[in-house]
This record gives structure tokens, C-alpha cells and sequence, in this order.
């Protein structure tokens, strides 16, 4: 059981389909951008606004590392938005392996965020904080628990091509790791189909991730989501890293892997 602790563990120094700060992610969609890589923020509220999203992913993958063990999550979320302020919530099960007696290290996850999302010369900003939390976590090695700076900035190329940077910086990272810093770059295109029920678009995104106690990496993904009837998201999404698996604690949690997400928001 000490190989399943590591993995929980490793988290802190290898750590979803995340997209762009102020856009919407697939798994964690979000499904991130959580994107947690989903959590969606709500720019240009008009008025008060509160939204729900519901996902099933084949695997909950965190900056290209699998939190569930290489296996399916259940996710959803609860967001409140009001003009350029969001708040919310986003939980999902996790399998971070067992402890030295036998005990599960972490099996759940909930984040809470909040931020605001402005507007000027056509560049959408996020600003915002997000913290993670691992309710009845087994963390006598460090604490799980910890907060990230979210700061980013998106543009769209007429209705259908936007880039974006978003940078999260934790003054104590992941199971007390010193601080760290993760910055990814994005892109999502979006297919004008002249069809009433689809929405397909294309998206891809680099990140790297910094740990001042622990192993710096780079991490991608590239993928298809195909929005169907208004309130629904099929996604299919290749994620990778720079990780060999003896890197990764010999661990297969970093390696190559397709991930099908199912979403619906309401």
C-alpha cells in the first residue's frame, strides 16, 4: 500500500480538460478550465446568475496527472455570478491509493473560487483565488489542502479562434511543498457547423508546472467537444507529460491517456 500513498503524495510535485482562464473547461469542465483545468467563470452576468454542471469523465486528470488512479470520476459544480464577480463550488471522488494501515489517503476533492472577470479592448481578464480541499484526507506527511492566485487573459479573433495565458501561483503548495507555480497557454476554435443542435470546437493547451520543493514538469492536451442540444458536452482529449514512469514514481498516473467527458449545465 506504501506505492498507492506515493501517488497521493506526488501530487505536490506532479499534480480536468483545462481550458482558458475565462472560458468554460470540459471535465472538471472545466470541464476544467477546472479547467478546475474547470472551473467556469461567468463573464458579463446580467444580473444575478446561478448555473450547475453535472460530468462523468473516464479519468479526472489534474495537469496531465491522473487523480482517480487512471479511473472514472463523477464531477459537478455550483456557480453564482453577478456582472464581472463569480463565485462557486466544484467537487469530484479521487483514488489516491491507500495508507500505511490500509486507510484511503484521499477519495474526495472540493474547491471553492471566486474571482472577477473584466473586460477591456476586447481582452477578457480572470482574477480570482482558488482553494482545494481533500474533506477526511489521510495527511499525516503535509497538508493537503491549499490555495492558488488565479490571473489570466483571453482574446478572441472574430467569433471563432481565442487564445489565452493563465497563470497559479500557491504560496504553500500541495502537501506543504514550498511555493508553487503553474502557467499554461491555450487555444479553442470553434466551428461555425449553420446548425441549430451542435457546437463543435477544437482546443489545445501547454502548461508547466514549478514546485520549489519538488519536481518541475510540462504537461499538454488536445482535444474535440462537440456541444449538443443547448445544455450538453461530449469530450475527447488527449493528455501527456514529460514524465518517464520511473519520474513519476513508477507510478502509471503521468503517462499518455484518452479521456472521454460527458457534461451537461443548466
Amino acid at each position: 500500500m506504501a506505492r498507492r500513498k506515493e501517488a497521493g503524495m506526488f501530487k505536490a510535485t506532479v499534480l480536468g480538460a483545462a481550458l482558458i482562464g475565462g472560458m468554460a473547461i470540459p471535465a472538471q469542465a472545466q470541464e476544467y478550465e477546472k479547467d478546475r483545468e474547470g472551473l467556469a467563470t461567468a463573464t458579463g452576468a446580467q444580473g444575478f446568475e446561478l448555473s450547475a454542471t453535472t460530468a462523468f469523465t473516464t479519468d479526472y486528470v489534474f495537469r496531465g496527472v491522473s487523480q482517480t488512479d487512471n479511473n472514472p470520476a463523477v464531477s459537478g459544480s455550483l456557480d453564482a455570478a453577478y456582472g464581472i464577480f463569480y463565485l462557486g463550488m466544484w467537487g469530484s471522488n479521487l483514488d489516491f491509493g491507500g495508507g500505511p494501515a490500509g486507510q484511503d489517503i484521499a477519495n474526495v476533492e472540493i474547491d471553492y473560487y471566486a474571482g472577477i472577470a473584466p473586460e477591456w479592448m476586447g481582452l477578457t481578464f480572470d482574477i480570482g483565488g482558488i482553494y482545494y480541499t481533500y474533506p477526511g484526507a489521510y495527511d499525516a506527511g503535509g497538508e493537503f489542502d491549499y490555495f492558488e492566485l488565479k490571473t489570466g487573459a483571453s482574446y478572441t479573433f472574430g467569433d471563432a479562434f481565442t487564445v489565452g495565458v493563465t497563470n497559479y501561483w500557491s504560496p504553500e503548495f500541495f502537501a506543504v511543498r514550498g511555493t508553487g507555480n503553474a502557467t499554461e497557454l491555450a487555444a479553442e476554435y470553434t466551428f461555425d457547423t449553420m446548425m441549430n443542435y451542435f457546437d463543435p470546437s477544437i482546443s489545445a493547451l501547454v502548461g508547466w508546472q514549478f514546485v520549489d520543493r519538488g519536481t518541475d514538469y510540462t504537461y499538454w492536451n488536445v482535444g474535440l467537444t462537440l456541444g449538443f442540444m443547448e445544455n450538453f458536452a461530449a469530450d475527447i482529449r488527449y493528455w501527456d507529460t514529460d514524465f518517464s514512469t520511473a519520474g513519476c514514481g513508477g507510478l502509471d498516473i503521468c503517462d499518455e491517456r484518452l479521456v472521454g467527458t460527458l457534461s451537461a449545465s443548466f
